[in-house]
């Protein structure tokens, strides 16, 4: 059927049955013959056509056994209300040639209805086809091309090519995250001293830069968090701890999130004590023993040259002490595999063994006679102040912490110290 589509609003079908062998003109005819004066003049449908307020009526027409079936289809540009009427009176005709017949409506289909809903499905496959192919959302154009600018900053670091920020290369001071997205978050609120970690196998690259720079982890509020900063703290040289708040992730927070964290850093040796964390630093030195060989994070940050490594604390002990210290080798091999502290009189006899977590307090309670005190633990601000008021000569822990206040009285020793 041929329907101009700049005129043609609704289309009627028809279901035609005759008792005769009939053919289209006779179809044809019959409507125009039994309609004719039946509407009055302004439904005639030869006037209809005329004008071009009705289409060409269409006929599909077949015979068997003697008898004749088909469909009609006629387009009108007329309201629904007008169709309505002349689709009605094709009902009326009951003989088409000289058989008996029967016209019966099936619909009256609104061709722009289908219109739309092609317009609508064409519109849906247009739009899907330009977000998926443009980079650009179209919510917020300011923070997309922030974040293009993001990806574009983002860098390689070392042979492990570690993703970074763009100024690890040449800053003092950097900061180990979990992974690349926690790089992009800080990147996009213009922290560019980031570098990933990417799990727990810490790499060399990551070894070596924190042995250069001041180092600050910056984790997860999650146990993920929690068991990379163990790992970070075992085979690296971080000197601060920063954490995301409780179950949250660093790639999730806001600038403001981000800020107060950094400035909250706690020093790794006493974020260990604080927490009663497990760490096994092996040989790695404790903060103090380190941090003032590092570059200051205030410092220009433009050129690596003058930069200096991380030397043990102390160098070399006195030879004349080295003998004295051979005397306590036994008793730290004794304590090297587990939390235990050993209290020594003047004499290098073992007056008492205790957990490390209860040290302290032991040295409060019965610590008079105690003259050395060897353990596999930190030595803080709080357990030389609790010496020199029980008058111990000797501390010596796996390392040495923070320690603003060293009186001249007291004798600290890291286990470093006594493997030279």
């Amino acid at each position: 059927m041929d329907i101009d589509p700049s005129t043609t609003k609704y289309v009627i079908y028809a279901k035609l049955k005759a008792s005769g062998v009939v053919e289209k003109p006779d179809v044809v005819g019959a409507i125009f013959g039994q309609t004719e004066g039946l509407l009055g003049d302004e439904l005639d449908l030869r006037d209809l056509q005329k004008s071009g307020r009705m289409g060409r009526i269409e006929v599909e027409v077949s015979s068997s056994k003697g008898k004749a079936s088909g469909t009609i289809s006629v387009p009108s540009s007329l309201d629904l209300v007008e169709t309505s009427i002349l689709a009605a009176a094709f009902e009326t005709i009951d003989r088409v040639g000289p058989c008996k017949a029967d016209i019966s409506i099936e619909e009256i289909r609104d061709v722009r209805e289908s219109k739309r809903n092609k317009i609508v499905e064409r519109a849906k496959e247009l739009l899907s086809d330009t977000v998926e192919d443009s980079k650009v959302p179209t919510g917020n154009l300011t923070e997309s091309v922030r974040q293009e600018v993001q990806m574009e900053e983002i860098s390689e670091y070392g042979k492990s090519r570690t993703p970074a920020g763009p100024n690890v290369e040449d800053s003092d001071a950097i900061i180990l995250v979990e992974g690349r997205s926690d790089v992009l978050n800080l990147l996009k609120y213009g922290i560019k001293n980031a570098i990933a970690v990417e799990g727990t196998d810490i790499s060399d690259d990551i070894k070596k830069l924190s042995s250069e720079r001041v180092t600050t982890a910056f984790v997860d509020g999650d146990r993920g968090g929690t068991l990379i900063l163990q790992e970070l703290l075992e085979t690296t040289e971080v000197d601060y701890v920063s954490q995301a708040p409780d179950n949250t992730e660093v790639e999730e927070l806001t600038q403001k999130q981000i800020m107060k964290a950094l400035r909250s850093k706690i020093p790794v040796d006493q974020y260990v004590e604080m927490y009663d964390m497990d760490v096994d630093r092996g040989d790695l030195p404790g903060p103090s023993e380190y941090t003032k060989n590092k570059p200051s994070s205030k410092a220009n940050s433009k050129s690596k040259k003058g930069r200096k490594s991380k030397k043990s604390k102390g160098g070399k002990v006195d030879p004349k002490k080295k003998a004295e210290y051979d005397s306590y080798r036994k008793v730290i091999n004794s304590i090297s595999n587990s939390k235990k502290a050993k209290l020594l009189n003047g004499n290098d006899e073992v007056l008492e063994e205790v957990s490390t977590s209860e040290l302290a307090d032991t040295l409060l309670d019965k610590g008079d006679k105690t003259k050395k005190v060897i353990f596999n633990g930190i030595v803080t601000q709080r357990l030389v102040d609790i010496a020199v008021e029980k008058n111990i000569e000797k501390l010596i822990g796996r390392r040495i912490g923070n320690i603003p206040k060293l009186p001249t009285s007291l004798d600290v020793i890291s286990w470093d110290q006594l493997k030279n």
